[in-house]
Order: C-alpha cells, then structure tokens, then sequence
C-alpha cells in the first residue's frame, strides 16, 4: 500500500507537478504514511487522533505531513466523504483547525457539479483512499512564495488534459 501510494506520488503528484510544495517533503523524506485497517468507528476516531498527536508532536523537520491510507470500509466515495466530514468534525471539536488542515484523494474521486468523465478527477485520485494531513502553518510559509496559488488546481486540468486520457489512465488505472 505504502508502496504504491509512493509511486503515485513521484509518477503523478511530483512527476507532473500537481503539486508544487510536494517534491522537497518528499525528497527529504519528511512524509509520514500511515494505514488503517479498522472500520469500527472507536478505532477510526482513535486512529485519526493518534495520526494528528504524531504529526503535531513531531519535529516539522522529521514529519511535515501525514497520508492517512484506509484498506476497507471506505472504497465508495460516498462512505469516504461522510469519513472524511467527521474527521473535519473531529478536528474542529479538537480546536485543530488553525493547525491542520486535511486534503482528500481517493480512486473514485469526483467534484461536485463536474462530469463524471472530466479528467479534473484525477488531480484527487489516488491509488487508496487517503487523508493528507498539512500542518497549516507550514502551508502558510510555502504559499507566501506562490504568486498565484489558486492557479494551481487550473494549471493541474491544463496539464491533464495535454497529457491526453489514455496517458492519464495510464499512470492512474485505479481512476479509471
């Protein structure tokens, strides 16, 4: 699982630079991958709350960021997003919020409101589902070298759709 999730993340995230503030976290090794295997709700809580004590607890420098990996109970996009809204609500009840902040990926990926063929999915499409878990106040340091951050996302379409759907299938089959 680990595994994989790392070849996504240097074929797909740094390889097409989907995101920009991901190969130096990456290349220093300061990405912790975390997988859960429970699908009981106590387990889940205590897992999510486990993850983001190591994350806040840890050196920045040793773990900057956190990918949170679930094997089961979660492959339907619709059960991850109720998954991921009670995280959010975990970590708003934990007063977290002005810390952490979480970033969603899964293979079924889909925005709202976007056909269910365009090839945006695949920007938030990974090989399992997964929580990013980004210290807010490291975001905050590296978006200040960003003239334009919300461009990014655009850019991310614009370099998919160059790529051509078979290209992008290619490096992302679980997507498909």
């Amino acid at each position: 699982m680990v595994k994989t999730t790392r070849l996504w993340l240097d074929q797909m995230v740094v390889g097409l630079n989907l995101c920009p503030f991901s190969l130096s976290v990456i290349a220093r090794n300061q990405v912790h991958y975390a997988v859960c295997d429970a699908t009981a709700d106590a387990e889940l809580r205590q897992f999510f709350l486990d993850e983001l004590q190591r994350l806040l607890g840890a050196n920045e420098n040793d773990v900057a960021t956190s990918l949170l990996m679930f094997t089961q109970g979660v492959e339907a996009f619709e059960d991850y997003l109720d998954l991921l809204d009670w995280f959010q609500q975990l970590l708003e009840d934990a007063d977290l919020t002005d810390h952490v902040q979480l970033a969603s990926f899964h293979p079924h990926y889909q925005f709202e409101g976007v056909d269910a063929e365009d090839l945006s999915h695949f920007t938030n499409r990974a090989p399992y589902p997964t929580i990013h878990l980004l210290r807010q106040d490291h975001m905050a340091r590296i978006l200040t070298h960003v003239s334009n951050p919300e461009k990014i996302y655009l850019d991310n379409i614009e370099t998919l759709k160059k790529l051509g759907r078979p290209q992008v299938e290619a490096l992302c089959p679980w997507g498909k």
